[in-house]
């Protein structure tokens, strides 16, 4: 059955800056293709889907992607539909769990850079890919199927066994940050958990349900469903449909940061804390015994070294609510001082690169004093560890 594996060459692409932007490669011409490839349907179970996809299937909310544990593995394409943003939309691809290398897709057949080194091993070895969308607008992309080079065997992916779940808005999807979501605190703290990770977070929105810069709902209405917010604006897909929760694997943990654009309409803190309540109830009833964090805001520096924190109290009495109604498992995080004015692009207040990176740095810090300990490998390892 391996004899054919045993003959495969591995191809080494040259090496990219971690930090550089690439277009996916064009495709080759269809007769290079037939030879020496074959094509997975998206259908395939050993795809390991995360984060909001439709039946197309196509993507919502930023950080969805998919998960591949390949046999063998030296090329790779992406067969992506029309419904993907044009001109393309910027996805983040980690090999072996390397850093994440920013490659633009767009529709029709995408060739990744894997960078793989090359191997004079006979024996085939396994690579894991991971890729996720970057943006928190023009993140569309609809996978029709991938290509692999002939003799590649796709094997199944194991989840780790902490899964994260983040809820926010710009300050947790990365808006202004070069790589997006993927340089936020939320994707870091997973990542040095060695944790399955969603991010739901979207910019401008409010918890309120009701129009926040431009986002015709707030995160406590659009959680519940498959699309962001970005629908609205959507030609081809303008309205909502609810998310089956099934198709996630259940959350170990969530962390939740929301609240600066409810306080931008002065939305007041009484209205605030009863949708925070209404919100964590529907919560439970999904997740009805997984610690929740309740992150009191990171704040707005000021160049002065003052920060402004809004709904002060607020934070605390929701989670003090919360434990009078029974609820065990639920737990503020106060974040006073985790964002400095050196962290801050100073145009707009949000985190840099570098900030997140320190928030990220306090998050894991309050975790393990808390008692939660970073994995020391994922569950799924490319042939020699990681």
């Amino acid at each position: 059955m391996f004899s054919h594996l045993l003959k495969a060459v591995f191809v080494g692409l040259s090496m990219l800056e971690a930090s550089q932007v690439v277009e996916a490669s064009p495709a080759p011409a269809a007769d290079s293709l037939l030879s020496g490839t074959y094509t997975i349907k998206h259908t395939n179970p050993l795809i390991w889907y995360h984060g909001r996809w439709t039946d197309e299937p196509s993507t919502w909310w930023t950080g969805t992607g998919f998960k591949l544990n390949v046999l063998g593995l030296s090329s790779l394409s992406l067969n992506i539909g029309p419904v993907t943003t044009s001109p393309h939309a910027a996805v983040g691809i980690s090999v072996d769990y390397e850093d994440f290398r920013t490659v633009n897709i767009s529709a029709g057949t995408n060739v990744l850079p894997l960078n793989l080194p090359k191997s004079n091993s006979i024996i085939p070895k396994t690579h894991v890919v991971r890729i996720a969308t970057e943006g928190w607008q023009n993140n569309r992309i609809e996978l029709d199927s991938l290509t692999l080079n002939k003799g590649a065997i796709l094997l199944p992916y194991k989840p780790s066994k902490l899964s994260f779940q983040f809820i926010g808005d710009s300050l947790t999807a990365g808006q202004y940050d070069a790589r997006g979501v993927i340089d936020t605190w939320a994707f870091l703290t997973g990542e040095a958990y060695k944790a399955e990770h969603r991010i739901n977070a979207q910019p401008g929105a409010c918890l309120t349900d009701q129009l926040c810069w431009g986002n015709y709902h707030g995160v406590s209405y659009q959680y519940f469903r498959t699309e962001d917010t970005g629908y609205y604006y959507t030609t081809d897909h303008n309205y909502t449909t609810p998310w089956d929760f099934k198709k996630d694997l259940p959350p170990t943990h969530i962390f939740i940061h929301i609240g600066a654009n409810d306080n931008a309409y002065s939305i007041t803190g009484d209205a605030f804390k009863a949708t925070y309540l209404a919100f964590l109830e529907k919560l439970r009833r999904l997740y009805p015994t997984q610690p929740i964090f309740v992150l009191t805001p990171f704040g707005w520096p000021s160049a002065d070294g003052n920060v402004y924190y809004y709904y002060e109290g607020v934070y605390q009495a929701v989670v003090d609510a919360r434990k009078a109604a029974g609820d065990k498992h639920i737990y503020l995080v106060d974040t006073s001082g985790w964002q400095r004015y050196q962290d801050i692009f100073p145009d707009n207040s949000h985190p840099s690169e570098a900030g997140h990176a320190h928030i990220a740095e306090q998050m894991i810090a309050w975790l393990k004093d808390w008692g939660l300990k970073p994995q020391k490998s994922w569950a799924t390892l490319p042939s020699g560890g990681n």
